[in-house]
């Protein structure tokens, strides 16, 4: 082990020597694997039969990762995944901030919140919302790093497979949103004419726009509608452009005139039936393009599909951070700082010597460091964090081992 790696362990070892991370529902059936400081493979295929062997196994082995399967087996320390027989599931939604656009300009603590903003929004809006489990079907677990889990664990779920699962991410990403269906086009009969001497109906084929008791994305497309009408009619063309990239060069003049006179009318009558075709085609295109992802939940695919993954485990802690894996429920999830919150008390405020790569900025437990490339002297708490994260090595570079 090099001496970041020393580092780490002990410091994990302090936690493990108090903690035990918690044993998920069914662990019996449950696979576990971990990844450790001194080994570069995975330690999978292994099973627990109760909570002491847990605790000295951690206690004992210190792992830098640890993790626990999603789904139940009749076999979970079988050494293959055929022999390990299959009984479901739990349906898992995974947000990291890695997937975030603009990730890579943003501090960890912007990371932070918007990866925190974005789990609020897939718990509220589509887990509580749309899918309708509750508040108690809904755990949540803040992953230690710079993401959230959500499991569902009731037993509507446990037996869906990998494709009823993407079903579930198509339908809170949006990506098989059918824009025709939700604004679906109507033929309404318009002024009648004489033509030759005999009357002649005329017809236009107008957008509908669901009613106010929708649901679904039926419902979250109308009350997106009504944004994307009250932008159009009072901003300025220029900020009109920005929020919604598919208005392109488009003149907005006579369209916003025209959507100003119906702004109301429309979701009274639920149709653009007042609008000219213009005005339709381009609401219904701003609603295909900008607004649908923008009304849309994150999620990561690969991780909910999979009716055999391997997840954290709850009470470990994350081997590039140094921070807890957190049960959290959703009035917690609110207030919830991880960089103040998930920090192990067992790391101390004694101070290490450390070598930072580059300058570096730091809040953890409501401490504020600014750190310039070079060596600096830190609470070993902090030390945990910036090596884990690889922001800095341990020691000044001078000495092999700074602790001996």
């Amino acid at each position: 082990m090099d001496q970041n790696s020393r580092f780490l362990l002990r410091a994990f070892r302090k936690y493990y020597r108090v903690h035990t991370p918690a044993l998920p529902d069914r662990f019996a059936r449950r696979e576990f694997g971990f990844m450790f400081f001194d080994r570069s493979f995975v330690q999978r295929h292994m099973g627990f039969t109760n909570a002491g062997d847990l605790h000295r196994f951690m206690e004992s082995q210190v792992p830098s990762h640890s993790y626990y399967s999603t789904a139940y087996y009749r076999k979970p320390a079988a050494p293959t995944m055929e022999e390990k027989e299959w009984m479901g599931a739990e349906l898992i939604f995974d947000l990291d901030a890695d997937h975030l656009e603009g990730a890579e300009n943003m501090t960890f603590d912007d990371m932070l919140a918007q990866i925190k903003r974005e789990m609020m929004v897939l718990v509220d809006s589509f887990l509580l919302g749309d899918l309708g489990f509750s508040e108690d079907d809904v755990n949540i677990v803040f992953s230690g790093g710079r993401g959230y889990h959500a499991h569902i664990k009731v037993p509507d779920v446990l037996g869906l497979g990998t494709h009823e699962r993407r079903e579930i991410v198509d339908y809170v990403t949006a990506k098989s949103l059918d824009i025709d269906t939700v604004f679906p086009l109507r033929n309404e009969a318009t002024r009648s004419a004489v033509v030759n001497g005999r009357a002649v109906n005329n017809a236009r084929a107008n957008r509908m726009i669901p009613p106010a008791d929708s649901g679904g994305w039926r419902l979250r497309m109308r009350n997106g509608l009504k944004e994307v009408v009250d932008d159009v009619c009072d901003l300025g063309p220029a900020e009109i452009r920005k929020r919604y990239p598919s208005v392109g060069s488009r003149k907005l003049d006579g369209i916003q005139a025209d959507l100003r006179k119906s702004r109301k009318l429309i979701f009274e009558n639920n149709k653009m039936s007042t609008l000219r075709k213009n005005t339709q085609d381009l609401l219904v295109e701003i609603m295909a393009k900008d607004m649908a992802v923008r009304l849309s939940g994150e999620v990561d695919e690969p991780v909910t599909a999979d009716i055999k993954r391997l997840i954290r485990l709850p009470g470990s802690i994350h081997g590039k951070s140094g921070m807890r894996v957190m049960p959290l429920t959703r009035s917690q999830l609110t207030d919830f700082d991880p960089l103040s919150m998930a920090v192990p008390e067992e790391y101390s405020e004694e101070e290490v010597t450390v070598s930072v790569k580059r300058p570096y900025e730091l809040n953890i437990r409501d401490q504020h460091f600014k750190l310039d490339a070079g060596v600096q002297k830190v609470p070993e708490y902090a030390a945990v964090f910036l090596v884990g994260r690889k922001v800095a090595d341990i020691g000044d570079g001078t000495v092999k081992d700074p602790f001996f």
